[in-house]
């Protein structure tokens, strides 16, 4: 049993954990770093970057059939589902060595590819190593969440992790689960020509703001997605190419393949939390606002922290523990402007308080500001009208932006900005944006803001009309 000392022992190499040992390593602390699967954890395996890969793969195929709208005749995409896999794997294998083991040595991490478990609230035994450290980071991440739908156990289904070694293209996917990742998938397979139905046990996105989250099924519906809501599973059953799933109401849908997809559970369980008197909950870890855990030498961050599960998050979490753990300086997580995206299309994200939030906390003091895409030229250029954007304000200050349509993903990144700096309107007003962009969005919704205090104002009148008579 080999015994090693360290400044920083990070448990998972998922995009939280590596950027804690990189950061940490690079200001001189010594690190090390436990994995016992793949580099890059989920968002690199099995989330982010194969999800948008698949979608890209599923947005060429919509462009050959829906071209005619741009003065080009629309084809029959040829689909090779094979192929778009490949693709997958491809921009995976892009984007690994960022991730790997051996850059990670290079930079003076000490790898060990075993899981790690505590045996006492200083020491972490992976394998045949025993380590103390001075702090602990665990970036375990999650899993996805297998519900305990009966007869589910018997029939094979997929999941975000098992999806990607499907080479046979689903002659009808059904989805249960009609959340970020069940919406994607969906309408790329949809795209690439399956059937698709989604089974949602209440509405779809429904963590969204309602009148936001509508903008997107009513689009996946014109494309030929089923979306069933209110379809809570009660029983699946079949065999593989058979599959169906009856809801409670006595509903029955039949298809080929089924993709589950109805949450994330935090990966905890072999971690022997208790020996190192960590506290949990159903969410994951229970840290403060520090991320620090209830053993003070252990932090928790990105999906297993029980908050916002996100790669951004994760990221973010880990510039947090770097500057406690490894710098030593006071710091605390906040959430107010963390901003997160859903890449359908249109897309859909958002950044603060959501309307309701925002009227239960600050009451008559809201003013909600709307800009609709079909305003803006380059989204009629582009035929990418359907949308809008909606600002909570209070104060002449943003406390949270909602936007469905297009590039709504690439939108919030001005409003997380807006947010983290507590910037005025005024201030986003004042931006010029080039024309024609998307980006006129974010400005034209400012500009909403004061356009009544500038044109509906009696006294502006009254002082414009002062100033007109005496301008020589």
């Amino acid at each position: 049993m080999e015994r090693i000392k360290t400044d920083i022992l990070v448990i998972g190499a998922g995009s939280g954990g590596l950027s804690v040992a990189a950061g940490a390593v690079q200001m001189g602390a010594s690190v090390v770093l436990l994995e016992d699967h793949k580099m890059g954890g989920d968002c690199l395996n099995y989330g982010c970057v194969p999800s948008k890969a698949l979608i890209a793969s599923g947005k060429a195929a919509w462009g050959q059939s829906h071209s005619e709208v741009y003065g080009v005749a629309n084809v029959t995409p040829k689909v090779d589902y094979a192929a778009a896999k490949d693709h997958v794997q491809g921009v995976i294998a892009q984007i690994e060595p960022v991730d790997s083991q051996e850059r990670f040595e290079g930079l003076g991490v000490r790898v060990i590819r075993e899981r790690g478990r505590f045996i006492s609230r200083t020491e972490v035994q992976a394998g045949d190593h025993v380590i103390t450290a001075r702090r602990v980071v665990i970036a375990t991440g999650s899993s996805p969440f297998v519900p305990p739908i009966p007869g589910l156990d018997g029939v094979p289904y997929l999941t975000n992790e098992t999806l990607w070694t499907l080479r046979h293209q689903p002659e009808h996917l059904l989805v249960i689960g009609g959340g970020p990742i069940g919406m994607e998938m969906a309408q790329a397979h949809r795209r690439l020509g399956s059937e698709v139905t989604v089974i949602e046990g209440a509405s779809a996105l429904g963590k969204d703001d309602p009148e936001m989250s509508a903008v997107v099924p009513e689009k996946l519906r014109g494309e030929g997605i089923a979306i069933e809501e209110e379809a809570l599973a009660a029983e699946v059953r079949g065999k593989e190419g058979a599959i169906e799933v009856e809801v409670k109401d006595g509903r029955v849908f039949k298809g080929s393949h089924l993709l589950v997809a109805v949450g994330r559970s935090p990966n905890i369980d072999d971690l022997d939390l208790d020996k190192a008197g960590i506290k949990t909950n159903r969410a994951g870890i229970v840290v403060d606002s520090g991320l620090r855990t209830s053993n003070r030498g252990v932090y928790a961050i990105g999906d297993v922290a029980g908050g916002l599960q996100f790669t951004h998050v994760a990221g973010y979490h880990a510039g947090i523990v770097i500057r406690s753990a490894v710098l030593g300086l006071p710091a605390k997580a906040k959430t107010g402007h963390l901003p997160w995206a859903t890449y359908t299309d249109p897309e859909l994200a958002h950044v603060g308080l959501t309307e309701a939030q925002a009227k239960k906390e600050h009451g008559p003091k809201l003013e909600v500001v709307r800009f609709h895409y079909e305003h803006n030229d380059r989204a009629l250029a582009e035929r990418k009208a359907a949308g809008l954007i909606k600002v909570m304000v209070v104060r002449g200050r943003a406390v949270g932006v909602s936007i469905a349509g297009y590039q709504a993903g690439e939108l919030i990144n001005l409003w997380s900005l807006v947010l983290a700096n507590n910037l005025k309107m005024s201030q986003v007003a004042n931006m010029v944006s080039p024309y024609p962009t998307i980006g006129e969005v974010n400005k034209r919704a400012a500009g909403a803001y004061f356009s009544p205090r500038l044109f509906e104002s009696d006294m502006v009148k009254r002082v414009v009309g002062l100033v007109q008579r005496w301008l020589p």
